[in-house]
């Protein structure tokens, strides 16, 4: 049987996120992500419902998430449901399920997106070269400018 573990999460983060580096050197990070659902209720009242999520993330991307995210900022995870046991100081067994996250994007918080003024559109398009730069372009008899090989041997241009 055919089976998937995937997340998908948009939140915030909750605390800063803690980098520490195990034994063998790998790098791990964990923070908590608050995840907000916004509902009607049948008599027509909203309500706002939070969800908190233990993220855990390894390698490089752990080493960026400890150096560039802190609390409140917009994240959004990608990766997979994992669940772990182990016994507390007081002895008794402790479950917990967390998301091994593959993939952490940061997300601008809405009071930085403001800020920013709009890129210009030139700088969005790279600038087009003059028309005599183009190597493809060729001049006909006539003088006008046209593609190398557009025009067949009766000069008409095909479709």
């Amino acid at each position: 049987m055919a089976s998937l573990n995937r997340v998908m999460l948009m939140g915030n983060l909750t605390r800063d996120p803690e980098l520490r580096y195990i034994p063998s050197g790998a790098a791990v990070t964990t923070f908590d992500l608050a995840v907000n659902r916004v509902y009607t209720m049948q008599s027509g009242e909203k309500k706002k419902d939070t969800c908190f999520i233990r993220i855990v993330v390894w390698g490089k991307t752990a080493e960026a998430c400890g150096e560039y995210l802190s609390k409140g900022t917009p994240v959004f995870v990608e990766g997979r449901l994992q669940s772990r046991s182990w016994v507390g100081q007081d002895g008794q067994k402790r479950n917990t399920i967390e998301v091994v996250a593959n993939n952490v994007q940061f997300l601008k918080p809405k009071s930085q997106q403001a800020a920013e003024p709009p890129v210009p559109e030139t700088q969005l398009a790279p600038e087009l070269p003059p028309e005599d730069a183009d190597q493809s372009k060729e001049r006909d008899s006539s003088g006008e400018v046209g593609s190398a090989g557009s025009r067949n041997k009766e000069g008409e241009v095909p479709f």
